[in-house]
């Protein structure tokens, strides 16, 4: 399948996270850098030159705790860096957010993907603008609520107390919803990729036995993002913070991509990008007689 001259059977993809914030949990937020603009382009470089397909800029932390941004906000820390980027790298951009007034006016900046945590279920219009703009458009499962979340000041915040009557498939039922609202509005199918939302809305508990069983969310048909990096469920399984995760980020991509991942979003672009190559390459082997 090609989106966007993406062509996922190929290769595993990489999308490189490039977060405009000041509070993201993995501390690789870059708002409060001298001069944001110049440290995004040379993180961008970066990224690209060690092996990222898509680069992700999101101005809003989604971690348990974030604060959120207003409209105008989120729009100045995002838009500006989309324009360079655009201007400087053929690499495609992807917009985080969940606000249709944000997606529309990154698609018109210089991206060209849409990647919404809520599954269209924050904002209604976000279908709208996939479909006018024919933009790939990354569905996420989401069933965060402040209120089951439980911080850390070391490993940071997870979900505990979270109801599933069957995890698995209440996950792909509430994606397909998220399905059937993109298609209504006139999406196509081959603009389509489903996320499970590893970390979001789910305990530690869940969040390995989603991944293990990821092959299940691939029968729906959708190609599929997984975003594990640095996130907490590593963090409460190794007992270690954000910036010591690289070894459980790394297995649980490999799991990941034995299950069906066709594109990794990640804080480590080098390391994870060879993981992903290598594993590729294992599995995608012919047996020698």
């Amino acid at each position: 399948m090609v989106i966007n001259k993406m062509d996922f059977s190929q290769k595993i993809l990489i999308m490189g996270i490039l977060n405009i914030t000041p509070d993201s949990f993995s501390g690789d937020g870059i708002l409060n850098e001298s001069d944001t603009l110049s440290a995004a382009m040379d993180r961008a470089e970066t990224m690209i030159k060690d092996g990222a397909d898509i680069l992700d800029v999101g101005g809003e932390s989604t971690r348990p705790g974030g604060q959120l941004v207003s409209l105008q906000e989120e729009l100045d820390r995002v838009i500006p860096v989309i324009e360079a980027l655009h201007q400087r790298f053929d690499t495609p951009i992807s917009i985080d957010t969940y606000k249709a007034s944000v997606a529309e006016a990154a698609l018109k900046a210089g991206a060209s993907w849409l990647n919404d945590v809520w599954g269209l279920r924050a904002d209604l219009l976000m279908a709208d603008v996939a479909a006018k703009f024919s933009a790939p458009l990354i569905l996420m499962h989401n069933r965060s609520k402040p209120s089951q979340a439980e911080l850390q000041q070391t490993l940071g915040g997870r979900y505990i107390g979270v109801p599933y009557a069957n995890l698995v498939e209440d996950v792909k039922n509430e994606l397909l919803e998220s399905i059937s609202i993109a298609k209504t509005a006139g999406v196509k199918d081959e603009q389509i990729i489903v996320d499970p939302g590893i970390g979001f809305g789910k305990t530690v508990e869940q969040n390995l036995e989603l991944i293990n069983r990821l092959d299940e969310i691939k029968a729906l048909g959708y190609p599929i993002l997984l975003g594990v990096s640095r996130k907490s469920f590593i963090g409460y399984t190794l007992n270690l913070p954000p910036d010591e995760r690289l070894e459980g980020t790394a297995a649980a991509c490999t799991i990941g991509i034995l299950r069906g991942a066709n594109l990794l979003r990640v804080h480590d672009v080098k390391f994870i990008a060879r993981i992903a190559r290598m594993t590729d390459a294992i599995i995608s082997s012919k047996r020698v007689s």
